[in-house]
């Protein structure tokens, strides 16, 4: 089912930064060395400005999907993000590796996160992202308890939004599947994600990709939801730390000039792509 776009616009496209700065990799603090500490510094001083300088360039709206932490701990960029007219989203209290969480510790940090976001950002958000990418058995049930509009953590779609679905699985019997959820998927790719490709922590991550590799996917994929999913919506995710890079900026402007060769489509948060759905 298409999105309702606005008059004259074939598919919508929502540039997602996840603002994680100091916070941990799955939230394990035993990561953070003086070194990966300064990788934080270089999102909040260096690659969150130049995103920010990016997109009112050319007046692009985002969604900045940022953990409690950054929120308590660089305020006053939040509020820079906020001044831009860009959207805030919840993801995490910490960067917590979300499907290794109990139950009862998942449903703790998620109140925690949400009244950091009240204080910081004086209202809760509408949407949420997993630090993980991924959700216990809990999640999709805590999201829908505590009122979340959408999320985009999940894999289950490419350009069109859909409701997820709880699943039992069974390794001898068909799984069980319980109702569509209340909580909208905007589904994400970590073919669309600038760190797998392009990021380098050593013993964890080697990326390092050509950015033309990385442009190539980036362009193939929205040339075919421009041709074949009309009313659709291409969600592509960024960091600071990682797309704020001199190499990786530009890329980024490439491939949003790239998609402004087209005047129907249309740049939204990922609020507003929500705000255009009807089941």
């Amino acid at each position: 089912m298409p999105l309702n776009l606005p008059e004259g616009k074939r598919l919508a496209v929502n540039i997602g930064v996840d603002f994680d700065a100091q916070c941990a990799p799955n939230g394990d603090t035993s990561k953070l060395s003086p070194a990966f500490l300064s990788r934080g510094d270089f999102d909040v001083e260096v690659g969150a400005p130049r995103l920010l300088a990016l997109f009112g360039k050319y007046q692009i709206p985002t969604t900045w999907c940022t953990p409690g932490h950054t929120l308590i701990t660089f305020p006053d960029s939040i509020r820079s993000v906020l001044d831009h007219g860009h959207e805030i989203a919840a993801h995490g209290a910490y960067h917590e590796s979300v499907p290794s969480l109990t139950e009862r510790e998942e449903r703790r940090l998620m109140e925690l996160q949400l009244s950091q976001h009240e204080k910081i950002v004086g209202q809760r958000p509408r949407g949420y992202r997993s630090p993980a990418w991924d959700f216990s058995d809990s999640t999709l049930g805590i999201l829908e308890e505590f009122g979340f509009a959408w999320d985009s953590s999940l894999m289950g779609r490419d350009f069109i939004p859909y409701r997820p679905r709880p699943v039992v699985v069974h390794r001898e019997e068909p799984h069980e599947f319980g109702p569509p959820s209340s909580v909208l998927e905007l589904p994400v790719s970590w073919y669309m994600d600038d760190v797998p490709a392009l990021d380098h922590v050593p013993g964890m991550l080697a990326g390092l990709m050509s950015t033309e590799g990385v442009f190539a996917r980036w362009r193939d994929t929205f040339d075919y939801a421009y041709e074949n999913e009309p009313g659709g919506v291409v969600t592509l995710t960024v960091h600071g730390l990682v797309s704020g890079r001199a190499h990786a900026i530009t890329m980024l402007e490439r491939f949003i000039r790239h998609t402004r060769q087209h005047d129907d489509v249309w740049f939204a948060t990922l609020s507003e792509i929500h705000d255009r759905w009807s089941d």
